[in-house]
């Protein structure tokens, strides 16, 4: 299979696994924050009761989260396609 095709069927494969990580992701901040934030509900950025603080401090635990999740969940799907096909879809 050439490398021209296992990146242009990986796109879909790649779409798929994000939609998962962004899933996957926050359940794991809604986890993380009952422990952090000591509360079960997560704050909104337009939470009027919420302060900057936490807001951003929230923001940034769930973007790094987020990216930490996308990037296993992609390593992996590349990894299974290699094993799959023989070439790496990057």
């Amino acid at each position: 299979m050439s490398s021209k095709v296992v990146k242009f069927a990986y796109k879909p494969v790649g779409l798929l696994l994000g939609a998962g990580a962004g899933v996957i992701s926050g359940i794991i901040f809604k986890q993380v924050w009952k422990v952090a934030g000591h509360d079960d509900d997560t704050p909104n950025a337009t939470d009027e009761d919420r302060g900057w603080t936490e807001i951003l401090l929230a923001a940034a635990i769930q973007g790094a989260i987020f990216a930490a999740v996308k990037a296993a969940i992609d390593r992996a799907g590349a990894t299974g396609v290699r094993k799959a096909t023989g070439q790496w879809p990057g």
